[in-house]
């Protein structure tokens, strides 16, 4: 994710116009990337689907526990996505390759204005915008949540749908982590019910996006719980 916003930004001054617009064609490209290798290697169950709403703005927010996470919500969302990800996984020809399937470039270390402006961009024109809210791959139990997620909501309006996704960060039986999931093992994709991440009244003061970082937070983190129940899988996964 790109971090807290500057003071200035959360009364809005980040505007989606400040930026070219990320490819939505692009994003059909990466779908359909998504399915074929996400449906190819494992053994996806996606549960809720149907909560992600047909059309408008929506936020994918998920939990970040390995990198399959981001092509596997890809591959399984029924909507195009197009995801923050980190600048530095925009090396050598995978720079190109993800901006042309519509992905986002953010810098974690700082606002980001222009990856801020193509994802409020994102939202404007009725697209899915995928985050990680946690920032950097971890645990993935939310437990530290960033604001940017919270700018993102209230600032477009735009319900947050969460998102867990599990089984993917299962070690081997020494412990050690994987460098990629057992081939055709199952992978969970839970989603929730979306919901509204401000208050209602429409400001956007830093009390304001701090309230809704922890509304945000107990929501995902329930719905994280929700899952893990649903499905059978252990806390590490």
């Amino acid at each position: 994710m790109c971090g807290h916003p500057r003071r200035g930004e959360a009364d809005g001054s980040v505007s989606a116009t400040d930026a070219t617009l990320p490819s939505a064609a692009g994003a059909v490209v990466a779908r359909r990337i998504g399915i074929g290798l996400m449906y190819g290697l494992w053994r996806p169950r996606v549960l809720g689907a149907w909560r992600i709403p047909s059309a408008g703005p929506v936020i994918l927010a998920g939990n970040h526990s390995h990198n399959v996470d981001g092509p596997m919500l890809i591959g399984t969302s029924p909507r195009p996505v197009h995801f923050l990800v980190k600048k530095e996984a925009f090396i050598g020809p995978l720079d190109p390759f993800l901006r042309g399937i519509g992905q986002l470039k953010v810098d974690r270390t700082s606002a980001d204005r222009t990856a801020i402006g193509q994802a409020l961009g994102v939202l404007e024109r009725g697209g899915v915008l995928g985050i990680f809210p946690e920032g950097t791959r971890g645990d993935g139990d939310f437990a530290s949540l960033r604001s940017g997620l919270a700018y993102f909501a209230v600032r477009s309006g735009a319900p947050i749908v969460p998102v867990a996704v599990l089984g993917t960060a299962t070690p081997h039986g020494d412990g050690r982590p994987r460098p990629l999931p057992r081939l055709r093992s199952r992978i969970d994709v839970v989603f929730g019910d979306p919901f509204q991440a401000g208050d209602g009244s429409g400001r956007r003061t830093r009390a304001v996006l701090d309230q809704a970082t922890e509304r945000i937070q107990k929501r995902l983190a329930t719905h994280l719980g929700t899952a893990r129940r649903l499905t059978g899988r252990p806390e590490q996964t």
